[in-house]
């Protein structure tokens, strides 16, 4: 006997669970703010970039730069995310499933 998480379908579950609650869409929002918040702070310490230096890429103050890479700050732009991405030298990519 398997399980549903055994089948794979253990995440379909969350999302129909997530879908009935009323919340899909603000803890994917949540959740993609997080992992670009992580990817970001990850990409600095590679590069050796200090927050005095990302901050002074971005022309900006360090709190706004601690907003940026607050995971639970949703007030960030996409624009400055994208600003952000590329002072690491990297790029937001964005699809539509």
């Amino acid at each position: 006997m398997t399980t549903d998480a055994e089948d794979g379908k253990a995440g379909q579950l969350f999302e129909d669970f997530l879908k009935e609650q009323g919340t899909y869409e603000e803890t994917t929002e949540q959740a993609i703010k997080r992992v670009v918040a992580f990817q970001l702070s990850e990409a600095m310490k590679k590069e050796g970039i200090s927050k005095v230096e990302m901050a002074k890429r971005l022309a900006t103050s360090r709190s706004q730069l601690a907003r940026i890479l607050d995971p639970d700050n949703d007030s960030v732009t996409l624009r400055l995310l994208a600003r952000a991405a590329r002072a690491v030298g990297r790029e937001i990519r964005l699809e539509l499933n």
